[in-house]
């Protein structure tokens, strides 16, 4: 049975949330799977058939803890399937820069890591002004604003379409699967 990486990293814990719904969805069709967070340990590539590594946006980059596991593994990385999820608030902007930007930041990390993952993801993510300090809360109100989205910061607002997750990660492990048999 193939076994499968979903290697992550997150900043307010969205980011979990996405990987451990990948993972499940995975596990239910009968892979074998290992949801590990990047700062919990350094994992092999070598031992997996495919790996999965999602990381959140955060100022234009991601959690420079997987931008370093993914420099350091890419030539692995590359001789088996994988995919970057790439969680971010930017795809739902309201004006098209925003949108072009939420495309083009996972291109920089890639190009930046020296990975050619088979896909490239982009999941909307999670405003979480509750969790927020209060100037972080007003940074992100303002960004927001400016993008034309949600600033009530009484409330968090979560964007991820979780059907459209659950398939990413059906199709994804369904490809493991049949390249396994062929």
């Amino acid at each position: 049975m193939p076994r499968i990486l979903v290697l992550y990293g997150t900043t307010e814990g969205h980011t979990r949330k996405v990987a451990n719904a990948i993972g499940d969805t995975m596990r239910a069709n009968g892979l074998d799977v290992d949801v590990i967070h990047v700062d919990a340990s350094e994992p092999d590539p070598s031992g997996y058939s495919a790996v999965i590594v999602a990381a959140s946006v955060h100022a234009g980059g991601y959690q420079k803890p997987i931008a370093s596991w993914v420099r350091a593994h890419a030539a692995q990385l590359d001789r088996i399937p994988g995919a970057f999820v790439s969680v971010c608030l930017s795809v739902l902007s309201k004006n098209e820069g925003g949108r072009k930007e939420a495309a083009a930041i996972p291109q920089r990390f890639l190009d930046g890591t020296h990975w050619h993952p088979a896909q490239v993801k982009i999941v909307a993510g999670a405003l979480l002004y509750t969790h927020y300090n209060f100037f972080v809360r007003w940074i992100v109100k303002r960004i927001v604003a400016t993008a034309g989205g949600d600033t009530d910061t009484s409330r968090d607002y979560e964007y991820t379409d979780w059907n459209d997750v659950r398939a990413f990660a059906g199709d994804f492990g369904r490809s493991v699967i049949d390249r396994a048999a062929a």
